[in-house]
C-alpha cells in the first residue's frame, strides 16, 4: 500500500449526493449490535477478549472472541488497495484478528469461490457488488445484516441480507501533469482525446475481469452511445489505443511512478490517493479528470461490498468484521484514502476530496440488476473482441 504521508479528515462536509452514499444518519457512537455504529462486547470486557454483539434486526447475535482464528480470510481483502490495510490494521488492533492479504481481483475471487463451493476456505466474498450478487445468486452466499445495515440504501443491499455495499468509486482517468507538460500535451478533456498517439502509447488499461476493469469499460461504452445490450463502441475504442500501444494489465502504480506509464484508467480513489498520501509522486505530479465523450457521460459510479459464504469457516469473526466494515471507524479508514465510504453523508469529507460538481454530467450509473444477468457475456466479449489473454 502506499504509505501515508498526509490525512485529511478535517475541514469542511461536502454533500455526497444523490445515489452516492447511505441515509441520514441516526446511530449513536456506542457499542454494537442494531442500529448503533460498532462491534460492541456484550460482557464490557473490550478489546479482544469476552464475547462481542454484531449483527442488525433479526441478524443481531453474540459471538465469543475463543471461537476466532488466528488470521481470517476473505476475498480481496488486500494492502494497496481501497485502504484495506488501515482496515486491516484497526480490526487486528481491536479484536487481535488479522487478515490474510488476498491479493486477487473481483473475477478472480469469485472463479476461486466457485472451485471451492463444496469445501470453502474463505469466509466473505468482498469485491465489485454486482460479483457479490453473481455469487448469491448461484448459491455461494448466506444471509447475514451487519450492525448499519439500515444506513446502506435498499438499491444496494439484497433484501435477503445475502449482499451489503460498504463503498462506492468512479471512474476516472490519471495522468502524469509532468510529463505531459514536458512532452507539451494538453490533459485530456474527453475520452477521445486518449486516442493521440501520444497518449494512447503510454497508457494503461485493467482488463474487465476485475471490477475496476468493467467500470472502466463501461465507461467508454456509454461515452460511446453503447449500452449493456451493445459494447461494440468500447472494443472499437480499445481496439484502437492497442494498435497505438496501449496495454491491459493490473498493477500500474509502480510504473506510473516510474513513468513508464504515463496515463492509466481507474477509479478517482486510485488517482486521488496517489496525489495527496503517496511518498512515490509529489501531488503537484498528479493529474485527475472524469471524462465524457461524443455520445455520453463517461464515468461509470461502482458500487462495492460484501457477502458472507455459505458453509464458511468462522463465520463469528467474520460477522464482526463485517459489522467493523460498516462501523464509523471503518468507514472513515475509506475516506482517509479518497474512497467514498456507503455512508459518506454521516462522516466529514476529506478537505482535498472533489467537490460534488466536479462529478456532475460526467457520473452516471447503470441498471445493476441487468448488469448481473449479462455481466460475464460482457466481459467476455470485450476480451474476445480485444483480443485479451484468457477470456
Amino acid at each position: 500500500m502506499n504509505s501515508t504521508r498526509r490525512r485529511f479528515l478535517t475541514g469542511i462536509s461536502i454533500a455526497a449526493g444523490a445515489g452516492l452514499t447511505g441515509c441520514s444518519a441516526n446511530s449513536d457512537d456506542g457499542g454494537g449490535g442494531a442500529g448503533t455504529d460498532a462491534p460492541g462486547d456484550a460482557d464490557g470486557s473490550g478489546g479482544s477478549g469476552g464475547t462481542h454483539e454484531v449483527g442488525y434486526g433479526d441478524y443481531r447475535t453474540t459471538v465469543s472472541a475463543s471461537t476466532f482464528p488466528d488470521k481470517l480470510f476473505i476475498y480481496a481483502v488486500q494492502t494497496g488497495w481501497s485502504n484495506w490495510e488501515a482496515l486491516m490494521e484497526g480490526f487486528e488492533n481491536e479484536y487481535d484478528v488479522s487478515l490474510n492479504d488476498d491479493q486477487r481481483s473481483s473475477g478472480e475471487a469469485l472463479s476461486h469461490a466457485r472451485q471451492n463451493a463444496q469445501n470453502p476456505n474463505h469466509s466473505a466474498m468482498n469485491g465489485g457488488y454486482t460479483f457479490g450478487v453473481i455469487a448469491r445468486n448461484e448459491g455461494l452466499t448466506q444471509p447475514y445484516k451487519p450492525a448499519n445495515y439500515d444506513k446502506v440504501p435498499d438499491s444496494l443491499k439484497t433484501d435477503d441480507g445475502h449482499v451489503t455495499a460498504t463503498r462506492r468509486m468512479t471512474t476516472a482517468v490519471i495522468y502524469r501533469k509532468d510529463l505531459y507538460e514536458e512532452q507539451d500535451i494538453d490533459p485530456p478533456e474527453t475520452w477521445e482525446d486518449l486516442k493521440q498517439e501520444e497518449i494512447a502509447a503510454k497508457t494503461q488499461y485493467q482488463p474487465p475481469q476485475a471490477a475496476v476493469g468493467l467500470a472502466g469499460a463501461l465507461s467508454i461504452n456509454n461515452a460511446y452511445g453503447g449500452s449493456l445490450d451493445d459494447v461494440q463502441p468500447v472494443i472499437d475504442f480499445y481496439n484502437e489505443v492497442k494498435r497505438k500501444g496501449a496495454v491491459f494489465a493490473g498493477n500500474v502504480e509502480q510504473k506510473f511512478s516510474k513513468g513508464e506509464i504515463q496515463t492509466f484508467v481507474e477509479y478517482d480513489y486510485t488517482g486521488l490517493d496517489l496525489k495527496y498520501n503517496a511518498d512515490s509522486v509529489s501531488e503537484d505530479q498528479v493529474g485527475v479528470r472524469f471524462l465524457n465523450g461524443p455520445e455520453g457521460m463517461g464515468a461509470l459510479n461502482q458500487p462495492y461490498g460484501y457477502a458472507m459464504l455459505k458453509d464458511a469457516p468462522n463465520p463469528e469473526a467474520c460477522k464482526l468484521f463485517m459489522d467493523y466494515v460498516l462501523s464509523k471507524d471503518g468507514q472513515r479508514k475509506f475516506f482517509d484514502a479518497f474512497v467514498r465510504p456507503i455512508r459518506a453523508d454521516e462522516l466529514e469529507t476529506p478537505e482535498k476530496f472533489p467537490s460534488q460538481d466536479r462529478y456532475e454530467g460526467k457520473e452516471f450509473q447503470v441498471d445493476y440488476g441487468k448488469l448481473i444477468d449479462n455481466q460475464e457475456s460482457i466481459i467476455k466479449e470485450i476480451g474476445q473482441g480485444v483480443g485479451l489473454t484468457g477470456y
